[in-house]
């Protein structure tokens, strides 16, 4: 048989089928894994969503234990400092955008908050034009927990003299107009330490006057991967359908007594 294959050109063809077969067919079961991981993390994010909401301190707890609060939906209530309230960019289909991030004193001597209360559009980034929506007094929040992203290239710096910033810089955000401090002024002023986390108010019950539009939570996590899997399992079968008929062309060729070359 050897001699057979050899004779038809059929050893080199297939190595290579031997060899890129086990690959594609672990990029498929990759693939699945993958599949079966956002499924599952899917399911465990709308299960925070819709939970009722946990306290601030369980929270709190949790990210000192593991660190895995994201969409943990939590209740928190304590006083807004409505002088601390920082605005970061989020353009609509309808509008330019701000959402209205301010920080919430809790009750019981917790770390301070970043609270999103939700989007205005860019007429209503002042403060002065919203009044009725900055509510005194103790409040109750309830909203989805969301860590600080990493910031990406293409973001701009954030503009914090402007209070305009491009993405939730937790951190910085704490410092206000002149931005963070230089390591000395850090040490030597930082406080009471924040949340290492901020929380997207929900929709209902909604602000007096309408703004800001709490709800700004957006989740979209595509699953194409069954599709990857296909795409993968797809190309293994191929290669094999592909061999098959080369070599059976070439392996016929050999039998009517044609010399088959590499090139056919």
């Amino acid at each position: 048989m050897f001699a057979r294959w050899r004779a038809a050109g059929l050893i080199f063809p297939g190595l290579m089928t031997i060899a890129l077969l086990p690959v594609l067919i672990a990029l498929g079961n990759w693939q699945w894994h993958r599949k079966e991981w956002k499924e599952g993390l899917i399911a465990r994010i709308e299960t925070r969503r819709n939970a009722e909401p946990v306290s601030y301190p369980a929270v709190l707890s949790e990210y000192v234990k593991s660190g895995d609060v994201e969409y943990t939906h939590m209740r928190v209530t304590g006083t807004f400092d409505y002088g601390r309230e920082r605005h970061v960019y989020d353009p609509k289909d309808t509008s330019q955008g701000w959402d209205i991030y301010t920080l919430l004193i809790p009750q019981g001597g917790l770390p301070p908050i970043f609270v999103n209360r939700g989007w205005v559009p860019d007429a209503l980034k002042d403060p002065s034009k919203r009044t009725e929506g900055q509510v005194p007094g103790v409040v109750t929040v309830t909203g989805l927990v969301r860590l600080p992203p990493q910031k990406t290239w293409f973001l701009p710096e954030n503009d914090f003299a402007g209070n305009r910033l491009y993405w939730r810089d937790l951190d910085a955000m704490q410092w206000g107009p002149q931005g963070p401090p230089s390591e000395l002024q850090f040490n030597a002023e930082k406080g009471q330490a924040f949340a290492p986390f901020s929380l997207d108010a929900d929709a209902s019950p909604p602000n007096p006057g309408g703004w800001p539009k709490g709800g700004t939570t957006e989740i979209n996590l595509p699953n194409n991967h069954l599709q990857y899997v296909v795409t993968w399992y797809g190309l293994a079968l191929t290669l094999i359908g592909v061999f098959v008929v080369f070599a059976r062309q070439r392996l016929a060729a050999l039998r009517d007594g044609e010399t088959p070359s590499v090139d056919e």
